[in-house]
């Protein structure tokens, strides 16, 4: 009688395992209002992807997008270039506190003292953008971008104010080619895009229109898929497909409140589109948009001005990926701002 108890059991909880497996999440809200967005002209196409570790949940192509439309996706690019960056740091060859003027001596002024860790947490202290009036920065490689930097004006101490922008990220991808010998391009091909078959995304050649630079905090380009591998890997603690790309003290690192002391002016984003005023809204390439009691972040993300949004979902262990980039801001649409409504979206459908 007790085999038999206990084979009904294990009978019961595999047929529970594959329900839960096999069963179908509706998604039709958030492809609802995506199809809006579009409807409205805001985009002329658009695709998402939401999925768990080593599964995908739902995929989906609208308007004039199919499964090879590259696009770049401005800040969304930010996460990627961090990932990559961390991928150097834990090799040994860089440290997250390594200052600027260590590996650019040229940096003769207060933006030497400034760390890697703050170049990409925007707590270094640079300007956020070119001045106005001044070339924007497109140039087609690191170290004249950075060359042009060196001149410019600290805006403030580093670890004093956040203030996000770009092109202390240059800074941060210079340092990573001095260290490794090997142009920016090299880096991101060799650590990530790579080992997770990332073919579409690139950061270089940088598309000269404006809006598309700098080239780590803006300049990259890619396809949905690709950002769905990056997605993956990171939210299965640095592993994809059996392998590790990342090591888990690397996301760790990413993930973690790196503003830190930094002043955070109102009306930063997480403030706006959760309602929430605190410090410690950024790691390093990315926001912390959702933090639990001890600060942990439940959702991360990398929005942009286009539209493209990156974010993981750690209350419910999924990812998701909307690639856009809008074509009109009519009645003061912002795809910054709007995007963000897809992850709680996507939260609700899946933890029904």
């Amino acid at each position: 009688m007790k085999r038999v108890a206990i084979l009904v059991f294990v009978l019961g909880v595999h047929i529970t395992s594959r329900s839960h497996a096999q069963k179908a999440y509706d998604f039709a809200p958030v492809d609802q209002k995506i199809q809006c967005w579009i409807d409205s002209g805001y985009y002329d196409g658009a695709s998402l992807i939401v999925g768990r570790v080593d599964t995908i949940l739902h995929k989906k192509y609208y308007g004039t997008y199919n499964s090879q439309t590259v696009v770049h996706i401005a800040s969304a690019g930010k996460w990627l270039a961090a990932a990559a960056i961390a991928a150097v740091v834990q090799e040994g060859k860089l440290g997250w506190d390594d200052p600027v003027e260590r590996w650019i001596p040229e940096f003769t002024d207060l933006k030497g003292k400034a760390t890697l860790r703050q170049l990409l947490s925007h707590t270094a202290g640079f300007p956020d953008y070119q001045p106005r009036g001044a070339r924007a920065d497109n140039y087609q490689s690191l170290r004249e971008s950075v060359a042009y930097i060196v001149n410019l004006p600290a805006d403030t101490l580093p670890g004093t104010k956040f203030l996000y922008g770009g092109l202390a990220m240059q800074v941060a991808g210079r340092m990573a080619e001095l260290a490794t010998g090997k142009i920016w391009e090299a880096i991101f091909q060799e650590k990530i895009a790579g080992p997770l078959g990332m073919i579409g995304t690139h950061f270089t050649p940088v598309d000269p229109t404006p809006g598309h630079n700098p080239m780590l905090g803006g300049g990259a380009r890619c396809r949905l898929d690709d950002y769905g591998c990056f997605l993956d890997m990171i939210l299965n603690d640095g592993v994809y497909k059996g392998k590790q790309v990342l090591s888990k003290a690397s996301i760790v690192e990413l993930e973690s409140n790196q503003v830190r002391d930094a002043i955070v002016r109102a009306g930063e984003y997480v403030q706006v589109v959760r309602k929430e005023s605190r410090n410690d809204i950024y790691g390093l390439g990315q926001w912390r948009e959702k933090v639990d009691q001890r600060g942990n972040a439940l959702v991360i993300s990398s929005p942009s001005w286009a539209g493209a949004y990156p974010w993981i979902d750690k209350e419910n262990g999924i990812y998701g990926f909307f690639l856009a980039r809008i074509s009109n801001d009519k009645n003061g649409f912002s795809g910054f701002y709007q995007s963000p409504v897809l992850s709680e979206m996507a939260g609700k459908c899946y933890g029904r």
